[in-house]
């Protein structure tokens, strides 16, 4: 499901959706497939607007953490990326890590809706959300590795 600029104005409703956040979040938008770094997402954004800087980009990425409209993301490789968040009535995708190439892949099933209502059951623990990250080899590098 694609995800519209005006689907955030409620959550902006105590901030000002300037042009430069909204050229942000714009790019984030159109680019869900990746999980890109603040220093990605500023090549990103200054195609379209050269005059927004590389600190413009970090505290928008704060404010946006901070209204739950994104979350970061941490793959071990030392890089803080991020990813928009997704509806509250989905669970949070998993991801594929490449140790060799560093490729992130998305994996869309959730196969663990039993265990979470095992978990919820046992324990009385009401759960909102989880992540799941694999790390080995991609297909390609899997085959240079074989």
């Amino acid at each position: 499901m694609k995800r519209k600029l005006e689907a955030f104005r409620e959550q902006f409703k105590e901030h000002k959706m300037t042009p430069q956040r909204a050229v942000i979040l714009q790019t984030l938008l159109e680019n869900t497939e990746q999980h890109v770094s603040a220093e990605e997402l500023y090549v990103l954004v200054k195609e379209r607007d050269a005059e927004i800087g590389l600190a413009t980009i970090y505290r928008t990425l704060d404010l946006l953490e901070e209204l739950n409209i994104l979350h970061k993301l941490h793959f071990g490789d030392g890089c803080t990326r991020y990813e928009l968040t997704h509806l509250q009535s989905e669970h949070q995708h998993h991801h594929l890590i490449c140790v060799r190439c560093n490729q992130i892949f998305e994996v869309k099933e959730d196969l663990l809706q039993h265990l979470e209502s095992l978990i919820e059951k046992e324990h009385g623990f009401h759960i909102l959300d989880h992540r799941v990250s694999f790390y080995g080899y991609c297909s390609h590098c899997k085959e240079v590795n074989d």
